[in-house]
């Protein structure tokens, strides 16, 4: 037959920071904390867009997630077209407009 443990005293554990670190928290005005996507966003749709180096530095992903982002995320964002230039011995840049109707 097994012996089982005795249960021991439940000590009161330290705060911790959350899984996803200090960036996560709220500001001292209590706003909302900037995601990745919104990061993204912003990035692409500024006048000269942004360049895949550009979306992984501000991401933290891998090239091929930052095109799974572009392709199943904000292609399918209704009233947003992603435009993509890519001039003659330049880098691919990726840009957002707002979708006319």
């Amino acid at each position: 037959m097994t012996k089982h443990k005795s249960p021991k005293a439940a000590k009161a554990k330290p705060a911790r920071a959350n899984k996803r670190g200090a960036a996560r928290t709220r500001g001292d005005r209590g706003e909302k904390p900037q995601t990745k996507t919104a990061a993204l966003l912003a990035l692409l749709a500024r006048k000269e867009g942004a360049s895949l180096e550009e979306l992984q530095s501000a991401s933290g992903w891998q090239p091929h997630s930052v095109r799974g982002f572009l392709a199943g995320t904000v292609k399918k964002m209704p009233g947003v077209s992603l435009a993509s230039e890519k001039p003659e011995n330049g880098t691919r840049r990726y840009r957002v407009r707002q979708a006319t109707a």
